[in-house]
């Protein structure tokens, strides 16, 4: 059992801190979070199986018809869910951005129907022996494939020119303007990018549960809890803070059961930013007087 739960801890994990990299993605270049981040989520998986079972288009095509879609929906909700209100120093945006992963869960409701479907994978239905538990392999490449792409976005933002010119805009966008960085351009792409890491996360946890049109409701609140656990501002601290969060939820439901789970790691990561308000790898803003 503890081996499952573990494996199984750290699948889920990694999808907290794919999908809660994307809120750190927006703040890191804008100070803003895309609050439907969930339902990005749900349109990789949607727009996956869609795609590739429902229009019987290759794999390949699907996946990358899938992200395309879901970087245009970014791109939607920066332009008209968040930039109207950000550029009058509101902050409207933020029930905007809730609203506008509502319709959007209540559409594909209306197009794709209420009934779960199931999405086939070669990783997921056969599971393998792991020290005695039966796991299925694509529990195993989900952590992987986590920290592949944490690294690759810190490496982005801090150690290349492209990366910088992005942090330069939420520092100081006039300064960032007067380099020539187009800065409504930048925001835009990092909101496209955060729905794409969304997407990554829905495609890859739907072999493993089923593709529904709420099923990111929740794996965007417990992202978010992760993004502020580990510090929205490091990419490092959320995917710790994405996997001590997925094994905690994976151990509990094991040795307590599911009915406490919710209760036990909510109350957890309360606790936790009692302690540590700026997250794990946070730290606290400088204001300038």
């Amino acid at each position: 059992m503890i081996v499952s739960a573990l494996v199984s801890g750290l699948s889920l994990g990694a999808m907290y801190g794919l999908i809660a990299l994307g809120y750190h993605v927006t703040y890191a270049v804008s100070n803003t979070v895309n609050f439907s981040q969930g339902s990005s989520v749900m349109l990789g998986a949607v727009l996956c199986y869609t795609l590739w079972v429902t229009l019987g288009a290759p794999l390949a095509v699907a996946i990358i018809g899938a992200l395309a879609l879901a970087a245009l929906f970014g791109l939607v909700v920066e332009r008209f869910l968040v930039r109207p209100f950000a550029a009058r120093g509101s902050n409207a945006w933020l029930m905007a951005t809730v609203a506008g992963g509502i319709i959007l869960d209540n559409a594909v409701m209306f197009t794709f129907g209420k009934e779960p479907r199931s999405l086939p994978s070669l990783l997921a239905t056969k599971p393998v022996s792991l020290f005695g538990a039966g796991v299925y392999p694509l529990q195993l490449i989900i952590p992987v494939v986590g920290i592949a792409i944490a690294a690759g976005l810190h490496v982005l933002l801090r150690h290349t020119k492209a990366g910088k010119r992005l942090l330069a805009v939420v520092q100081n966008p006039s300064a960032a303007r007067l380099m020539g960085i187009d800065v409504k351009r930048a925001i835009a792409l990092s909101f496209a990018a955060s729905a794409v890491l969304a997407a990554v996360a829905g495609m890859l946890i739907a072999p493993l549960m089923s593709v529904a049109s709420d099923m990111g409701l929740m794996f965007g609140i417990k992202a978010f809890a992760v993004a502020i656990l580990g510090g929205i501002g490091s990419a490092t601290g959320i995917m710790v803070a994405g996997f001590l969060y997925g094994l905690a939820e994976a151990l509990i439901t094991a040795y307590l059961g599911s009915s406490y789970t919710q209760i036990l790691v909510f109350s957890a990561v309360i606790a936790a930013l009692a302690f540590l308000p700026n997250g794990l790898f946070g730290r606290a803003a400088v204001k300038k007087v």
